[in-house]
């Protein structure tokens, strides 16, 4: 897919194709991120920081599973 970079207000801003923002699942005012990759960079909905904090939040979950429980009652 083709995307256009244009001049919006003081900012450049990059307006995506119909059947991108589809796949993406995004709508007006979302945030999209930028994660350069080998090959260039890859827009993405999700935040690559979050997406490590929540790996690391999954594997502690799950590590102290039975703690966690007994705290919960």
């Amino acid at each position: 897919m083709r995307a256009t970079v244009t001049q919006i207000g003081n900012s450049t801003g990059i307006i995506l194709p119909k059947e991108a923002v589809a796949r993406l699942k995004v709508q007006k005012g979302d945030s999209v991120y930028l994660t350069e990759t080998p090959e260039g960079y890859a827009v993405t909905p999700y935040d690559p920081a979050f997406e490590e904090q929540m790996a690391a939040a999954r594997k502690g979950m799950a590590r102290y599973r039975n703690a966690l429980r007994e705290l919960a009652k």
